[in-house]
């Protein structure tokens, strides 16, 4: 957990607005919340999980592909990223992008696009954001 610390922390950063730190402590402990790397995913199945891939915008696509096919019985997968984020060598292709690109139409597949009308950071993000559209 300590070397996972620097990549995990927006997560709990959110998990503390809802739960006391012995609340986490408790679910971490009996595996009801997992955090694990994506490279850490390869093999698995999820049966009966409620799975999200964080900034999904910096997966290559063989990495989406693992990621979509670790789904198993009852689970869903949630991925969130934001496309004008990615962070890639400009060669390789976000797996994200891929994916919407290929998924957006297959039945059971949902795709939700945020404006800045979601934001709900402090007031001058959405100025911020918008600045960085005009380009």
């Amino acid at each position: 957990m300590e070397k996972m610390a620097p990549w995990t922390r927006p997560i709990f950063d959110v998990f503390e607005e809802y739960y006391a730190p012995d609340q986490i402590e408790y679910m971490i402990n009996d595996n009801k919340v997992e955090v694990a790397p994506l490279a850490f995913m390869r093999g698995r199945t999820l049966d009966n999980a409620f799975v999200i891939l964080d900034e999904a915008q910096n997966a290559t696509v063989p990495q989406m592909k693992m990621f979509l096919t670790r789904m198993g019985k009852h689970a869903k997968f949630i991925i969130t990223g934001d496309v004008s984020q990615v962070d890639l060598p400009r060669h390789q292709k976000s797996g994200l992008i891929e994916s919407l690109e290929r998924l957006s139409n297959v039945e059971g597949i949902s795709v939700v696009r945020l404006t800045t009308t979601d934001v709900i950071r402090h007031r001058l993000v959405k100025k911020i954001i918008e600045a960085f559209e005009t380009e």
